[in-house]
């Protein structure tokens, strides 16, 4: 059964989303990042992705204090991404309670540092941002195209370790019109060993039910939460229990 894992992305200390990675589409939401992590948990939910768009956008760490108030009231497995650039910003997520980290432009454009992270803490606490655009990937918010292909970013970090993979096609990205089913079965027919994380699109429950019918591994999902599209409770109940 595919793992259902809810998102929680930060500005200012608060639950947003956006549309495609754009910070001028932002919409704030009710509710503090630590008690919507408790609720998560409270419906059955065992991980959580975390993004500090804060710190995507200021190029360092910037709400560890959220991430940790979030890693001290549940027992989720976080992973946390967003403005890791440096030693000093990987050791502040670690610290203050992420028990993996999600890597993005850093593993594009400096990725000597990231294969010497991977060497030191061990590939299982790395997932691989892929953030792609017509099969290029994108860096810096998604603003950036780079000349770097999924298919050869995926096999230099796969030959170090790296399993997971959290792949959004920005096309999809917060637009409720569901996932891009197509690029997933191209990625796990090509990288059979990736333990790939689906992310964008999902608009309702067929949308788990497709990503599980193409047999991808897990799926992170938000803004059909925040918005109303999904029922928790039906969730839980069909997915984790």
């Amino acid at each position: 059964m595919i793992e259902l894992i809810p998102a929680i992305d930060i500005i200012e200390g608060k639950c947003v989303r956006l549309t495609k990675g754009d910070y001028s589409t932002r919409k704030t939401y009710d509710g503090s990042p630590a008690d919507m992590a408790k609720a998560f948990e409270d419906y059955g939910f065992r991980r959580l992705h975390v993004v500090d768009l804060d710190g995507a956008k200021s190029k360092h760490v910037v709400n560890h204090r959220v991430l940790e108030e979030i890693a001290t009231k549940t027992s989720l497995v976080v992973d946390f991404g967003g403005g890791i650039k440096s030693d000093d910003d990987l050791h502040c997520a670690f610290d203050h309670g992420a028990a993996l980290v999600t890597v993005g432009t850093l593993s594009v454009e400096s990725p000597e540092v990231c294969l010497r992270w991977i060497d030191k803490y061990g590939p299982n606490r790395f997932i691989l941002g892929a953030d792609v655009k017509e099969k290029k990937i994108c860096t810096h918010g998604w603003k950036h195209e780079s000349e770097v292909s999924l298919d050869d970013f995926l096999r230099r970090y796969d030959e170090r370790g790296v399993r997971q993979v959290l792949c959004t096609d920005i096309s999809h990205d917060g637009t409720l019109q569901g996932p891009a089913l197509p690029l997933y079965r191209e990625i796990l027919a090509t990288h059979p060993d990736c333990r790939l994380i689906a992310s964008g699109g999902v608009a309702g429950i067929d949308d788990f039910y497709a990503l599980d019918e193409a047999r991808v591994p897990a799926v992170v999902f938000g803004k059909a939460i925040y918005e109303g599209k999904l029922d928790l409770s039906e969730v839980s109940r069909r997915f984790l229990q």
